[in-house]
């Protein structure tokens, strides 16, 4: 199929992405690597009257260490946060979710900020910027900018908070200690699938960051699993906290009760790895 007429843009500044947007809000959709947005145009799965094209927008790509913090502009490609020594020592979480997601081609044309924006609850990039703790930055016309807790940016299937005439210009992942251990697990009927249900974790001295993906309409962050690794629990018990409030979907891949049992065993092994690198890192 053909997508919809649609009117194209190009702009070469954040400015003037941003003015775009406000102009034509709801009827604007922007375009980054386009690898979930083209073929649900192509589906007619939506539509939009306008898109925005932000590959041509220089300010939006690149990734920079700063006070703390692994800064990556929104357009920057996800293949680079796979191949990037930068990012691996910075956020080991990020670059070892990056191989998960789709196929290479995919990655050579995905982008951090448009995987971030769609929302897709079972994407991985929305989980590991929950569990990390990283924040989103958005732009509007004139110069405004927020910052978003990913805690508080998901709110839906492909929803977020972010209003019809802001931009997301970068995401902000807080540096770990060196003394932490990483993980992420999921399961797929074939590689480069979404997730069933898939988890990442982060630990350190007195602190855990975990998050479950494909198992609900968000990202959703399993305060209780956290609190229980942070108090002394065994893996299994953590795991086990994980999942005790959760009620994924049942669709034509998986049934909710499946999901769970997949949860489960994925925090539980999970946890055991993020534990063993963490004690390996002294």
């Amino acid at each position: 199929m053909k997508p919809a007429p649609f009117e194209y843009h190009a702009p070469e500044t954040v400015e003037d992405a941003c003015g775009l947007l406000a102009e034509y809000g709801d009827e604007a959709k922007v375009l980054a690597g386009g690898q979930s947005l083209v073929p649900m145009l192509a589906l007619r799965l939506t539509r939009f009257e306008h898109l925005v094209d932000v590959n041509r927008v220089g300010e939006l790509g690149g990734f920079a260490r700063e006070n703390g913090t692994l800064v990556v502009q929104a357009a920057t490609r996800q293949r680079v946060m796979e191949r990037e020594a930068l990012v691996a020592a910075a956020a080991p979480l990020l670059a070892r979710a990056t191989p998960l997601i789709g196929h290479f081609q995919i990655r050579n044309r995905g982008t951090v900020g448009g995987s971030l924006a769609h929302a897709d609850p079972a994407s991985e990039y929305p989980a590991v910027a929950v569990a990390l703790g990283a924040e989103l930055e958005l732009a509007r016309r004139g110069g405004a900018r927020r910052r978003v807790a990913a805690d508080d940016f998901f709110v839906g299937t492909w929803t977020t908070t972010a209003e019809p005439d802001e931009l997301l210009v970068a995401a902000r992942f807080p540096v770990w200690p060196e003394r932490s251990g990483f993980a992420i697990e999921e399961v797929a009927r074939r590689h480069g699938d979404f997730a069933l249900a898939g988890v990442a974790c982060a630990v350190s001295a007195g602190r855990a960051g975990i998050a479950l993906f494909g198992v609900g309409s968000t990202p959703i962050r399993a305060r209780a699993a956290e609190e229980a690794w942070v108090a002394g629990a065994a893996p299994d018990e953590v795991a086990e906290a994980a999942v005790r409030e959760l009620d994924p979907p049942t669709d034509v891949h998986a049934t909710a009760s499946t999901r769970v049992r997949i949860a489960r065993h994925l925090v539980e092994r999970a946890v055991v790895r993020a534990q063993e690198e963490l004690r390996a890192a002294g």
